[in-house]
């Protein structure tokens, strides 16, 4: 009946027994959704003239679709489906995504253009598994990786140390072309883009307490030193040509959902001579990067190797000498070779009949020597492998015996971890510390005694003195500072309302 109908929203008022009556809320509708925007990838690094490929993911709305634009004049430019061309002058811009169902709701991204570097710089590396790196030398010329030693006064006990690990024992080169028990012989590397290269979680199952923080950009498709079944060091390095960062995993699983696991992890700026903490352990025994000392075809095919490279010895000592900053041994003879031992070829050997690969490898042990970085077999010098190696040239290498070799006189050697000032956090905050859905907040801090920083779960290795951050759900952010002398962590809350 009509006379029975109730306008939609009005109050209806029932009558009970006795008298009373209840009122009945009305029905309302479901409110409109809250609609939000996020972009990935967030905070892009590129350099000049670089092309960046940018997602808008919508929420709250069936109409997913965006405006993108760059909100600064000489910022570069954008197409209609997201794809970013830096401007050919360095700066930093904002990308912007404006919801076409709410021009009210959008997002914002921030990129770092830097200039295009000379040849021979990081960001020249070609991109790929064992890529060339195309004259680049990781870590500034003075760092003790590429400082020329072929001057350096002998070790007074050089004669004993060289005994200890096998004066009779010849070189052997660990890398060379075709596969060992199933697998390339090596260390294999692979060098990636931050901007195309995106960073996964990695999850610590052995020396968590002296890993960096990820998350880093190692891709699903990263070899596995050994191959993936592997039960050795399971190693896993990866450049990325666009931070100059090196990401270095020991003992690495790949999990099905693209995260990794791994005993420890390193992260290496590759500009800077940072050394890890003192008595820390890196995916290296000694605490060193493994990278810079491989042998690799693209430098041996250019003529020359210059830089240190990695050997492995039986029994090393209770000490290190620095570049290396942890031991992995009980012994503690002065016959033992310390970590971070650096032995050259004696000026005096003739190594003219050597094939053209193996010169190069000996003309490098004359001039940069062999860095101490693990324990194992005697005079194992490692190397990438590449299937245009030449093993019968590599294996005239064992012409070559300990007794050809000398310590190169060490520094400060290292029976206990030197002490001094603890870095500190002081302030560690967000602002704002509440966000709607889709928007950022900047995470900023002040340290001391820090050399190093790294900001987990979102954005990994950072530098500078605060980060933004995209967080999709309330999150913990943890941010870890590390000096010579250990580290310290702080926590703040981002949260994140619908």
């Amino acid at each position: 009946m009509r006379g029975m109908g109730l306008a939609f929203g009005a109050l209806l008022t029932l009558t009970m027994g006795c008298g009373s009556s209840k009122t009945v809320l009305p029905i309302l509708p479901p409110p409109p959704a809250s609609i939000s925007v996020f972009i990935m990838p967030a905070n892009v690094s590129l350099w000049t003239g670089g092309t960046q490929t940018f997602t808008a993911t919508v929420t709250g709305s069936t109409n997913t679709a965006v405006t993108w634009s760059v909100l600064e004049a000489a910022g570069g430019t954008i197409t209609t489906a997201g794809v970013y061309t830096a401007p050919a002058t360095a700066g930093t811009f904002h990308v912007q995504a404006v919801s076409a169902a709410d021009a009210t709701k959008s997002a914002q991204t921030l990129v770092t253009v830097s200039l295009q570097a000379p040849a021979g710089a990081c960001n020249g590396a070609a991109l790929g598994p064992g890529a060339s790196l195309q004259g680049f030398l990781p870590f500034p010329a003075d760092n003790p990786w590429n400082r020329d030693v072929s001057a350096d006064p002998v070790d007074p006990n050089s004669a004993a140390i060289i005994t200890f690990i096998g004066a009779g024992t010849g070189l052997h080169p660990d890398f060379g072309a075709g596969l060992w028990a199933g697998a390339p012989i090596g260390i294999p590397y692979a060098v990636v883009g931050s901007s195309s290269q995106a960073k996964v979680p990695v999850t610590f199952t052995a020396y968590g307490s002296e890993s960096d923080p990820g998350p880093t950009p190692i891709p699903a498709t990263a070899a596995v030193e050994g191959g993936s079944a592997s039960t050795g060091d399971r190693h896993v390095l990866v450049l990325d040509r666009d931070t100059c960062t090196l990401y270095e995993l020991y003992r690495a699983f790949l999990q099905a959902d693209g995260s990794w696991t791994a005993d420890s992890a390193a992260t290496w700026d590759l500009k800077a001579n940072t050394l890890r903490p003192y008595g820390w352990t890196s995916a290296d025994a000694a605490g060193l990067p493994i990278f810079p000392g491989l042998a690799r075809y693209d430098e041996v095919a250019a003529g020359a190797i210059n830089h240190a490279l990695r050997f492995t010895v039986p029994t090393s000592r209770k000490a290190y000498v620095l570049p290396a900053t942890h031991w992995a041994s009980s012994n503690t003879s002065t016959n033992a070779p310390p970590m971070g031992l650096r032995v050259r070829l004696k000026a005096s050997v003739d190594i003219s009949a050597y094939p053209a690969q193996a010169k190069v490898v000996l003309t490098a042990l004359k001039r940069y020597g062999l860095i101490l970085a693990d324990n194992g077999s005697a005079w194992f010098i490692s190397g990438a492998p590449d299937d245009r190696w030449d093993n019968t040239q590599l294996a005239t290498l064992s012409g070559i015996k300990g007794s050809d070799l000398e310590v190169v006189q060490m520094s400060i050697v290292y029976t206990a971890d030197p002490t001094g000032s603890a870095p500190t956090l002081p302030t560690f905050a967000a602002s704002p510390a509440s966000i709607a859905k889709g928007a950022s907040a900047l995470l900023s801090w002040t340290s001391a005694n820090a050399t190093r920083w790294f900001l987990s779960p979102e954005v990994g290795w950072v530098t500078g003195g605060s980060a933004t951050v995209h967080p999709t759900a309330t999150t913990t952010y943890t941010l870890e500072a590390q000096g010579p002398y250990g580290s310290v962590t702080r926590t703040v809350q981002v949260v994140v309302t619908p």
